[in-house]
């Protein structure tokens, strides 16, 4: 049986994962007769080929468009270790990952799907979930774009901790079993309760295995819960001749020069942000009145890209943070095709709102000057990514279990889980062919960062530290 799963827009517009099985057990055969054109312990499967683009040049080339003076901190904050160079390398990562094997079981994939990109944030009824929380790259594509980006972080991020090869195997293949016994579950869901589930706080706490997992989730979640706008808002701005104004803190948090700056455009950008935004939010948005801008440096990947906060005020104390993002092509359009929306931040805005079990309050997307293009939400709403550079190798596979099932619950939501599903099997085949994909991905990560060390060294690219 052929697989026969395709994406399509419809009247409306609107991206459909279309298959021709009807019944969820038709689907699931489907999926499993995909196994012969693509075994599933093809996926353990990584050579470089031998005309593979020098890596430093592949950086350089994703380096375009930025701005350039924050270019040498985007290379040092990559040069930080092995597990940075991965995070600020995508574009890299897709490039090796569609050479690799794929069944073509599409999903709307995250696009840069790794252990950082999961986090804690608020929903709009301001309850604190797990979820994934960058899309800049996201982007309907083969579901093993993901699990293999996924895989590989977390071997990286385990050999980078000084964990021994076969305990970052344990906890790389954790992840890709909670992942497929996840796709599993979700299989044989109704449609509506795929898309209700969530993984709250309190359900993690809840499900603790021991006192000491409890206290330290509960401390978790204290710190996220303290990072909400009310806090932030005292400590980036303060009130000069009169004015509420942000902070500087250079080099991360700047003005622009005047000259640079069109209050007419910037206005028209905010009011074509608003048109994007439902209704009701509209209205909330009118509360507020625009008091400030400034750029702000953020991430690894994403540093040079025009990043900035917006300062809104209602009174003198009710404040309205905006993180305003610049959205470029997706890392995965060369490999997965071209996306189906002009503007990339409305792109990352449907991709967001297809994965995420709920997403900010206030995420819509605009056009800036230079037909460059950008999305916005809240800074700082509760959102908190965990530190995995102190996490024990039990505390770090247990992350990994967290992070698999919620990659499989965002994939269930636009992809056929039951497909997905039947290819992937109930025993652990997969499981250990992309534990195996992520040991060799990790192994040509580590040698691509000597090569981006050795071209900081000897001058080929300038780093700077950001501190």
């Amino acid at each position: 049986m052929k697989n026969k799963t395709t994406v399509k827009r419809d009247a409306f517009g609107i991206t459909r994962f279309i298959t021709e099985y009807k019944t969820s057990e038709q689907r699931r055969q489907g999926g499993k007769a995909i196994r012969e054109a693509i075994p599933r312990v093809s996926h353990a499967e990584f050579e470089p080929p031998g005309d593979r683009p020098d890596p430093v040049e592949v950086i350089k080339e994703s380096s375009k468009g930025r701005l350039e003076h924050l270019i040498p901190i985007r290379y040092g904050r990559m040069s930080k270790n092995v597990f940075a160079f991965f995070r600020g390398s995508a574009s890299l990562n897709a490039l090796d990952i569609a050479g690799t094997p794929t069944t073509d079981l599409m999903v709307q994939a995250c696009g840069d799907c790794h252990l950082s990109n999961f986090g804690l944030f608020a929903t709009p009824e301001r309850n604190l979930i797990f979820d994934i929380n960058d899309f800049d790259e996201t982007l309907p594509a083969p579901f093993e774009y993901d699990i293999k980006r996924l895989a590989a972080s977390f071997c990286i991020a385990a050999l980078n901790n000084g964990f021994s090869d076969k305990e970052g195997r344990n906890i790389t293949r954790s992840c890709v079993r909670s992942y497929r016994e996840a796709m599993m579950q979700f299989s044989t869901m109704n449609v509506l309760d795929v898309w209700y589930a969530r993984l709250d706080m309190d359900a993690i706490i809840a499900s603790a295995p021991d006192a000491e997992a409890k206290k330290n989730r509960q401390r978790i979640a204290q710190q996220a819960r303290s990072s909400i706008s009310e806090y932030v808002f005292p400590r980036i701005t303060k009130v000069q001749n009169g004015k509420r104004l942000i902070k500087d803190e250079l080099p991360l948090i700047y003005h622009p020069p005047a000259e640079d700056v069109d209050p007419g455009f910037f206005i028209k950008a905010l009011e074509n942000y608003r048109e994007t935004l439902p209704h009701e939010r509209r209205v909330l948005f009118d509360r507020y009145r625009i008091e400030d801008l400034a750029y702000k440096v953020v991430g690894v990947g994403s540093v040079g890209m025009r990043c900035g906060v917006v300062l809104l005020m209602a009174e003198e104390n009710d404040a309205l943070l905006l993180q305003v993002k610049e959205a470029r092509t997706s890392v995965l359009e060369p490999y997965a095709g071209k996306s189906e929306f002009d503007n990339p931040g409305q792109r990352v805005v449907v991709g967001q709102r297809l994965m995420q079990s709920a997403s900010d309050l206030m995420l819509g997307w605009t056009t800036g000057k230079m037909g460059l293009h950008f999305y916005m939400r809240q800074l700082r709403d509760m959102k908190f990514s965990l530190d995995v550079t102190i996490m024990t190798p039990l505390q770090l596979s247990r992350y990994a279990e967290i992070c698999g099932w919620t990659l499989a619950r965002a994939h269930a939501r636009s992809g056929d889980a039951a497909m997905i599903s039947g290819y992937l099997g109930k025993t652990d085949v997969f499981d250990r062919a992309i534990g195996t994909f992520a040991g060799l991905y990790a192994y040509q990560a580590e040698h691509d960062c000597e090569r981006f060390l050795d071209a900081i060294q000897s001058g080929e690219i300038t780093a700077q530290s950001d501190i």
